[in-house]
């Protein structure tokens, strides 16, 4: 089940903190649909917070 995968934000694909297109790099998907989800999400709710949640707990790839 485990591909080894992990979650990190992204360095070359970012607009603020590059969460967003980490997660699209995860998931194999364009990052900017993530984008505009999170968008309606924020519209929507807390999704800012969760946002700058994110940006916290996601770390940076190692080096």
């Amino acid at each position: 089940m485990m591909d080894g995968r992990k979650l990190y934000r992204s360095e070359r694909d970012k607009m603020l903190f590059g969460v967003c297109g980490g997660i699209g790099e995860y998931l194999g998907i364009d990052p900017t649909l993530v984008r505009l989800l999170w968008a309606l999400v924020a519209c929507s709710g807390p999704g800012l917070i969760a946002y700058l949640v994110a940006a916290i707990i996601i770390p940076l790839p190692p080096v």
